[in-house]
């Protein structure tokens, strides 16, 4: 959840109200935020540096915190915290956002080109100017925040859309997007003096501390994205950095805006929430000039989008699911408190999605809103209309019980990761990966939470090692579930409850986690039986020691291995003493 810290005398400056700090606490819980903090510039990094001294010249004005849900990108800045607030105490109506033509007889809109090299790298580009902006230091820190914010969230670290924005009073139209090789592209960085190549820059900022975390997003390409204005000059190497030449500040009257991406989708939502954040600064509040984006197959595109669509919400169903009964009337009143609404008939309503309001996908998520333009507090408690009487999930039952039968017979029980490295399920187990029903993780960020666990016997062989010192025998056991990649199951993998327990002692102990086995049928009634009862029956495992593997059946089917582990997977787990271990699944037994 995204936090943004404004400054308290400049939020009610704009709201054009004072509150104490308990009153803006309970209007942000109105408005379904959260006032995380109430701290100072100087407060902040202290905290974070541990140093006084290096806050000795920090602000001292309080800042106020806010946590912000994550799929609210229009509440990320001052502006668009003071845009909801105001229209949700009623000071104003939702404002109208539109995209304009430039003014001036034939004058044209800016055009960006974007080539078909692109295509190897990041394909997508659009754009819109904010025309006649006057900037604040205030506003001026806030615009460049909201494009950190949004690069950190939406955006996925510039990974999906990099936001470039530049004082269009430097640069000359129309634009081209282009993709060439790091050598042919030369221009000087933002803030910095000295012009570089794409490959000098990226050895440049291989020590910087923000930067370097974005370098890999195009590194390894044959070609760097980059935009040109008319005359050759380079705008921005996107997703890295921005040109010096058109960098905006306190006097910046235009601002030309491009957003590159590799999502369409999330490149227009960035834009349309950047724009219609700001516009409000321009000299026709809530207008936006329009920019054609020609495509890499030629054809012509007008952005921002800027659209405001429209749902029909049912008066009905919404209090059915709410739990409220208000009339059609009142609802479109509570509704106006967020959204622009208006009644069709006595059960409809026709709710005006703005640009601003990505984050409504459908008609549930306007239900949410009428609760919180009611108030959560406020919606009556009511019995469920049907009675139910609950009762444990049979699975859970049963291995609870089991859980404590297990530690009785003297084992002790642990609870291992259920993420481990693609060696610890294969390559210590002495088997393949390939040959393992494994889920894995597709950006893992160590090299200890790889894949999902197949098996609970690596934790366990984990734990043994890290408590070698504790004098012998060691019995350890765990009853938890591991997952297996299925192409049958609905999400593409299913869940198995399993029972593993080690024996870890100067002897193998074959014995003690074979008896284990025999009390846990014992408890489960399942008699010694071929046909319909378990038995063992010998099998080849390379995980274990061979002549010393027994496959667990019940009822014909095999459930689970029982025996002593191979040394190759001791040594692995860097284990000297002999073990022995048995795991079945328990599903069968429900």
């Amino acid at each position: 959840m995204p936090t943004v810290g404004v400054k308290r005398d400049l939020l009610f400056k704009a709201l054009g109200k004072t509150y104490t700090d308990d009153e803006f606490q309970k209007l942000c819980f109105e408005f379904g935020l959260e006032l995380d903090e109430i701290t100072t510039e100087k407060q902040m990094i202290t905290k974070e540096q541990g140093q006084v001294e290096a806050a000795k010249d920090a602000s001292e004005e309080i800042i106020y915190r806010i946590d912000i849900p994550a799929n609210r990108y229009d509440l990320l800045c001052l502006e668009g915290l003071v845009l909801g607030l105001q229209v949700f105490l009623g000071k104003m109506k939702f404002p109208r956002f539109t995209k304009v033509a430039p003014v001036g007889k034939g004058v044209a809109p800016q055009k960006l080109i974007v080539t078909s090299e692109t295509n190897r790298v990041r394909p997508f580009a659009v754009a819109a100017v904010l025309r006649d902006i006057t900037f604040t230091k205030d506003s001026y820190d806030s615009f460049i925040d909201l494009q950190d914010k949004l690069h950190q969230n939406i955006c996925r670290k510039r990974a999906l859309v990099a936001i470039g924005t530049h004082d269009l009073d430097t640069l000359k139209g129309p634009f081209t997007y282009d993709a060439k090789p790091p050598k042919d592209i030369k221009f000087i960085p933002l803030n910095q003096e000295k012009a570089m190549t794409g490959e000098e820059l990226m050895e440049f900022y291989s020590t910087h501390a923000q930067l370097k975390a974005y370098l890999p997003i195009i590194r390894d390409f044959p070609v760097y994205p980059v935009i040109y204005d008319a005359n050759g000059v380079v705008l921005s190497l996107p997703p890295i950095i921005n040109g010096d030449h058109s960098k905006i500040s306190l006097k910046t009257k235009n601002v030309f805006i491009e957003c590159t991406a590799t999502d369409l989708t999330k490149a227009r939502i960035v834009l349309d929430t950047l724009v219609c954040m700001f516009s409000s600064h321009c000299a026709k509040p809530f207008t936006v000039e329009y920019c054609e984006v020609v495509t890499a197959s030629g054809e012509t595109q007008q952005y921002p989008d800027l659209a405001f669509r429209k749902e029909a919400l049912s008066v009905a169903k919404t209090n059915a699911y709410i739990g409220l009964n208000e009339s059609a009337e009142q609802m479109a009143k509570l509704l106006n408190r967020l959204l622009p609404t208006r009644q069709t008939d006595s059960d409809t309503l026709e709710v005006e999605i703005p640009p601003t309001r990505h984050d409504m996908l459908h008609v549930c998520d306007i239900y949410e809103d009428v609760a919180i333009a009611y108030g959560y507090n406020r919606i009556p408690k009511t019995l469920p209309a049907k009675m139910h009487i609950a009762k444990q999930y049979p699975l859970n039952k049963l291995t609870e019980q089991l859980r404590e039968q297990i530690a009785q017979a003297g084992f002790t029980e642990g609870l291992t990761f259920t993420l481990c490295s693609r060696d610890d399920i294969a390559t210590k187990m002495n088997v393949s990966i390939d040959s393992i029903p494994a889920v894995h993780i597709a950006n893992p960020k160590t090299l200890e939470f790889q894949v999902v666990r197949t098996t609970l016997i690596p934790g366990l062989l984990k734990t043994l090692a890290a408590n070698r010192k504790m004098p012998l025998p060691l019995r350890l056991f765990e009853v938890s579930d591991v997952v297996l990649a299925d192409s049958k199951a609905e999400v593409g993998a299913k869940n198995e409850r399993r029972v593993c327990a080690v024996n870890c002692n100067k002897t193998a102990g074959f014995e003690v986690v074979h008896g284990l086995l025999d009390r846990v049928m014992q408890l489960l009634e399942v008699q010694w039986d071929k046909e319909t009862g378990y038995y063992l029956r010998a099998c080849d495992d390379p995980a274990y020691f061979p002549g010393r593997c027994a496959a667990v059946l019940y009822k014909g089917a095999e459930i689970g291995r029982i025996g002593v582990l191979h040394p190759t997977v001791l040594q692995a787990f860097e284990l000297t003493t002999p073990c022995s271990v048995v795991e079945f699944n328990m599903e069968y037994f429900v």
